[in-house]
């Protein structure tokens, strides 16, 4: 099973997609991620850097990358145990390369 991971900066709620200004790269992650989870053989998560820390301090890489990068290197995206990208979201056409899925487009899938 091909797993994709998304370390991110601390986020008021664990979606990110609350408050009065709502990123568009949140809503979009977000709006894949439900397409994923239709899915069979992959698994994409999203690990909050306020919500889950220890998921954090269980991966040396991200911590390396942290410690090299610093904040600016939030979200890490991580595929199979392996860092793909750091310091912005993916887009859908790496998720679905990476997974070998096929994505809508996130805006039917928000709602």
């Amino acid at each position: 099973m091909k797993k994709l991971a998304l370390y991110e900066p601390a986020l008021c709620c664990s979606t990110g997609v609350c408050g009065p200004s709502v990123d568009e790269d949140l809503l979009r992650i977000t709006g894949v991620m439900k397409q994923v989870k239709e899915e069979d053989d992959v698994m994409m998560v999203r690990y909050n850097l306020a919500a889950n820390p220890n998921s954090f301090v269980r991966n040396q890489n991200v911590i390396d990358t942290m410690k090299n990068e610093g904040q600016e290197s939030l979200p890490i995206t991580v595929l199979d145990g392996e860092i793909v990208k750091t310091g912005a979201y993916p887009t859908n056409e790496e998720i679905a390369d990476w997974l070998d899925v096929s994505l809508q487009e996130t805006e039917d899938s928000i709602v």
